[in-house]
């Protein structure tokens, strides 16, 4: 059976009827085959068990996941306020698993991740999404080395005042968890690629004090008194919207085992102290990080790319999307800039859905434990291998 997708978006008053009136055009998409599996990007803004329902009600027992967002894309761009459901139908067979406790232990979720992977088989996938406010994805990644099956998906995001963020499995949902599922299929292929449009500007610090998820201190005063100097506002506006939030759009590069890691503030702190979803090392270096339009539009282009050679020969039926929110800030002149850059590549056919997260995760070397990025686009295509 030829693997097919569809994507539908929609707004309404209520979680459950925008859930509904989404699933309703992704049916009408696919014409007469019946989904096997179902993603969901829902507005922030919604009851995470309301959308649940919504989608289910046409979906019956169908494996589902999904994850909060500020604002769906599709091919036809951005979509705030709003619930995207993508349907794939066709020689994909899908469980859904939904793990509760993710905020409490990373490294007990991890285990749990690989007992539930532990049937090793051909062509199969984990694609996953997790709490971005609470909960360790570092720990999760790292613990989940030595794994034959890929590990991908995102952090999910929403409000970043409230730290209101949700995910979805199924008809069960909630926040501080992680929603996960298997993907397999004899003839299916995913490519992944991945990129971000940040570089070094020479401002280089050294991180004096860091405890858990806060940094405290860069070159040992108070990391917002670091960025005051740099961009002239006051330290204590640093502290208060909309700076607060947009020091996600300044990351850090830090350098780490050779390389450029780069890891973004999900917000500044009362005491001038950057609140991570990573920890960080004291005696370490960074470097302050900036991006435009042109930069995060090449990154689309070459994440597609990327994601394109990995498939081969294969022709994508649909690509799924993960998009850093900084660059829903960065992009907010420009909205769906992101989207367009990557249909230059995989061209205006192919259905997309995705939104906009606070980490992404990709698989690495075979054996090897997923890499957490932040700041990153990662482009996520699903085919089909013809005989």
């Amino acid at each position: 059976m030829t693997l097919t997708a569809s994507v539908g978006h929609a707004q309404a008053l209520d979680g459950r009827e925008a859930g509904l009136q989404a699933t309703h055009h992704a049916l009408n998409l696919l014409g007469p085959t019946s989904p096997t599996f179902g993603i969901v990007m829902s507005s922030h803004q919604y009851q995470a068990r309301e959308v649940a329902a919504g989608v289910s009600s046409l979906t019956g027992d169908m494996p589902l996941i999904g994850f909060s967002t500020p604002a769906g894309l599709t091919r036809e761009g951005i979509h705030p306020h709003s619930v995207v459901v993508a349907l794939l139908s066709g020689d994909l067979r899908a469980e859904a698993h939904w793990l509760p406790g993710y905020a409490q232990s990373g490294r007990e979720t991890a285990t749990r991740l690989t007992q539930i992977a532990s049937t090793q088989q051909q062509n199969q996938f984990m694609l996953m999404f997790a709490d971005g406010f609470n909960g360790d994805a570092e720990q999760l990644c790292s613990t989940l080395i030595d794994n034959a099956m890929p590990f991908l998906g995102a952090l999910s995001s929403g409000d970043l005042n409230t730290g209101n963020t949700y995910q979805i499995s199924g008809t069960q949902a909630g926040t501080g968890g992680l929603s996960a599922a298997i993907l397999r299929g004899a003839n299916l292929r995913m490519g992944i690629g991945y990129a971000h449009g940040w570089d070094p500007v020479g401002s280089q610090f050294r991180i004096t004090r860091s405890r858990g998820f806060w940094l405290r201190a860069l070159d040992g005063r108070p990391a917002s008194e670091t960025y005051a100097q740099i961009f002239g506002y006051p330290a204590r506006e640093w502290a208060f919207p909309p700076l607060s939030y947009l020091s996600r759009l300044y990351p850090l590069g830090v350098e780490d085992g050779g390389k450029l890691v780069v890891r973004s503030p999900l917000r500044v702190e009362a005491d001038g102290s950057f609140r991570m979803n990573a920890t960080l090392r004291d005696g370490l270096d960074a470097f302050l990080m900036i991006g435009s339009r042109s930069t995060c539009q090449e990154a689309a282009r070459k994440a597609a790319q990327q994601s394109l050679l990995k498939l081969g020969d294969t022709k994508p039926v649909f690509a799924l999307v993960l998009v850093d929110i900084a660059w829903q800030m960065l992009l907010k002149s420009t909205p769906g800039a992101d989207i367009a850059a990557i249909q230059e590549i995989l061209g205006t056919d192919v259905p997309i859905a995705g939104g906009y997260t606070l980490g992404q995760i990709v698989p690495d070397k075979p054996q090897a434990a997923p890499q957490f990025l932040n700041q990153h686009i990662v482009v996520i295509t699903f085919g089909e291998e013809t005989e």
